[in-house]
């Protein structure tokens, strides 16, 4: 980081909203991927007043993203900066991941990064330097209620973009410095932004789901970083009759149907992974159907438990839909979700999100 960086009190506005009621003259880091949406948010934070330093982090060996940030950067004539965290990604962030699909669990790096990394160690050091605020290109809505005292996670209002799935383990200590410019738009809406800005990316493809796996293939990611953990083992069916070899456990998902190399006369799918017995449980696809299910490492936005049931509409995953369900509190700190209806592939690992509305409540990771 630049040594122009000075210290100086942080500002948490006592009566903020939106970002765009709050005061526009504090100084605020903008994380830049190179993308499209970042790349405007810090367009429009600047043009609202704001004093905008982007900043990329650099987080894994190969990162092509570093050149489309600073192009950006030059572009709207802001200062720019790399911070290196490609040792905390990979303690934090990759580890974790490996490590879960070992477990026989399905992870969801996208939670811990943001969580740990961009509004974790980045946020630390942007408070550390001075910055009143940082911000994302998120879509997602970041408003203070006058009547509860608290910030409140929304929904964005893009039903097809938003991704407060992704940011439900914020919370009071976090939100007061956060600013999400772009909650407010459609993704269609944002391209035509960043074309009137003049910025060269408005047309650049949508960033892959996992950033530090490239085209996609986890499969092969695992076998190049923990290969000497994977162990073949039996594909069983309920009643624990062998079907055939699988190749390692870290290799299937609860709902997978296609690569098991079986034969059968019926569809068989994975509804069950058992690590300790190193076995992948098949059987037909109304098995994969499940009304109820437990949650752990809880977070709860407003940072109040759960003392009693409530009614709430629950996504098991980012691409599901929201679900009316039962939320009450369950022995050891931990959470049963009652559905009104039967869920598809329930999967261990994925993260349970709570909505009232378009308020984002908290969640936690499905246990089983």
């Amino acid at each position: 980081m630049s040594k122009d960086f000075k210290k100086r009190p942080v500002c948490v506005p006592a009566c903020a909203c939106t970002h765009a009621d709050r005061q526009r003259t504090g100084r605020v880091v903008v994380a830049m991927s190179g993308g499209v949406d970042s790349s405007l948010a810090a367009a429009l934070l600047k043009e609202e007043g704001y004093e905008v330093l982007g900043v990329t982090m650099r987080l894994y060996k190969g990162d092509e993203n570093l050149e489309a940030a600073q192009q950006v950067a030059q572009k709207l004539e802001i200062p720019w900066y790399v911070l290196d965290l490609i040792k905390e990604f990979k303690k934090l962030v990759i580890n974790y991941f490996c490590q879960e699909y070992l477990a026989g669990r399905t992870p969801n790096p996208c939670v811990i990064c943001n969580l740990k990394i961009k509004f974790g160690l980045l946020l630390e050091k942007a408070k550390s330097l001075g910055a009143d605020y940082i911000a994302t290109g998120h879509y997602a809505i970041n408003e203070y209620d006058q009547k509860s005292k608290r910030f409140l996670l929304k929904r964005g209002i893009d039903e097809n973009k938003d991704q407060s799935y992704f940011l439900y383990r914020l919370n009071q200590d976090i939100l007061p410095y956060v600013l999400f410019p772009l909650g407010r738009f459609k993704k269609s809406q944002s391209r035509e932004l960043a074309k009137n800005f003049g910025l060269e990316n408005h047309e650049k493809k949508e960033s892959q789901e996992i950033c530090f796996i490239r085209e996609g293939d986890y499969r092969r990611f695992l076998r190049q970083n923990v290969s000497e953990n994977i162990k073949p083992g039996k594909f069983i069916d309920k009643l624990g009759n062998i079907l055939g070899a699988h190749q390692g456990i870290p290799f299937y998902t609860i709902g997978q149907r296609k690569g098991l190399g079986i034969s059968s006369n019926t569809r068989k799918y994975v509804i069950k992974i058992d690590p300790q017995e190193n076995t992948v449980i098949l059987s037909e696809e109304e098995d994969l159907y499940q009304d109820k299910l437990i949650i752990k490492d809880l977070n709860f936005i407003s940072g109040d438990k759960l003392s009693d049931s409530i009614k709430v509409e629950v996504k098991i995953r980012y691409n599901s839909k929201k679900s009316p369900a039962i939320t009450s509190p369950y022995r050891d700190d931990k959470i049963l979700i009652n559905f009104e209806k039967p869920q598809r592939a329930i999967t261990p690992g994925q993260s349970a999100v709570f909505y009232q509305g378009d308020i984002v409540l908290g969640g936690g990771i499905i246990e089983k």
